[in-house]
């Protein structure tokens, strides 16, 4: 009877887990969100700014929202790191592109790299959002003309989900809408990419 009632406890309180790859070129600001969706979501202190260095290999982080658990990797953006993207493309349920919205000289890089990662064939329908970083800065380009700039890209995405937002990572302006955002995505397409439950 025991097993029969654990068992029955243990499905009714069963999480769905989804997980979000968060990329972007080295010094995007990938880190910082992590960082900063932790502090926002569990109410802790993320690495103070100065203590954050750049990422090789991957950083997770894990919130809750409602009975669903959200695990974010944030994978390192150095060239000779993207080669490991590819192996969690197939895995992922959405996946997170941060852009250094300051950052124009590598604007072009930028572009090429969204594009393969939006053309390859295991994230296929998995939603995407693109974060304009950096937005508290003067020196950095609007939302809009990010739009402007990723415009010529944009067909490849197809009927999949997909955004632009505003962010600072830094300061946490945006960063809960754009949670937000990837939560109700995320969920809408359960078809697409099931939840693992846990």
């Amino acid at each position: 009877m025991y097993t029969l009632l654990s068992g029955f406890h243990k499905y009714l309180t069963r999480k769905e887990e989804y997980y979000v790859i968060i990329l972007g070129l080295d010094n995007a600001g990938k880190t910082t969100l992590l960082e900063r969706i932790k502090s926002i979501f569990l109410g802790v202190l993320g690495l103070p700014q100065d203590r954050i260095a750049p990422t090789v290999g991957l950083n997770i982080g894990k919130i809750d929202i409602d009975r669903a658990r959200i695990n974010f990797w944030d994978l390192g953006g150095q060239r000779e790191l993207h080669g490991i993207w590819e192996k969690y493309y197939g895995e992922c349920h959405a996946i997170v592109f941060v852009v250094d919205s300051t950052d124009k000289d590598r604007i072009e890089e930028c572009i090429n790299i969204f594009e393969k990662i939006i053309t390859n064939d295991e994230v296929e329908g998995v939603p995407v959002l693109m974060l304009a970083n950096k937005q508290d800065l003067p020196n950095s380009l609007k939302v809009e003309e990010i739009k402007e700039i990723f415009n010529k890209i944009a067909i490849k995405l197809g009927a999949r989900d997909s955004r632009v937002l505003p962010i600072s990572a830094l300061e946490g302006d945006g960063v809960r809408d754009a949670v937000d955002w990837l939560f109700v995505r995320i969920q809408r397409n359960k078809q697409n990419r099931p939840p693992i439950f846990k």
